[in-house]
């Protein structure tokens, strides 16, 4: 199977919570106190609490992992991800409510040292609640010993 650039793969909807973002705070260590007092983003010039950055990889648990890749005809046991970029063209912060929207952008076969292997590149769209753009993730998914 192959899938062509543009199809998409899902799309759903992740809000920007003050609870969720302190506790990503605490589990990445950050300090900086825009990420869990009200006052200090504000100091700084924000509407509200500011999402740390990798904030946005708890999309994740809104997707069905499961579905994803079966739509892609892949095996979720043969696959490892290649990389993961992230590109912001704003903080996001509490209250936002962004829908991230997943498309295949290639996807590509080449023979490895151990056999085929299969690279899906897929993009998402991270769009705010004013239709705005606010991040672009980009991932690679290869898949070993693909057919």
């Amino acid at each position: 199977m192959t899938n062509l650039p543009g199809q998409l793969v899902d799309e759903v909807e992740l809000p920007v919570e003050r609870g969720k973002i302190r506790e990503v705070a605490r589990a990445t260590f950050t300090t900086d106190p825009i990420h869990t007092f009200e006052s200090a983003a504000r100091a700084a010039g924000f509407s509200g609490v500011v999402a740390t950055a990798t904030y946005s990889v708890g999309v994740g648990h809104y997707r069905d992992q499961a579905a994803f890749v079966e739509s892609l005809g892949m095996s979720i046991s043969r696959i490892v991800v290649g990389s993961v970029s992230w590109r912001y063209l704003r903080v996001l912060v509490e209250g936002d409510v962004l829908t991230a929207t997943r498309v295949v952008e290639s996807d590509e076969r080449r023979e490895g040292k151990s056999g085929p292997m299969r690279f899906v590149t897929l993009s998402t769209r991270f769009v705010d609640q004013r239709g705005d753009l606010a991040l672009v993730q980009r991932e690679v998914l290869i898949e070993r010993g693909a057919a």
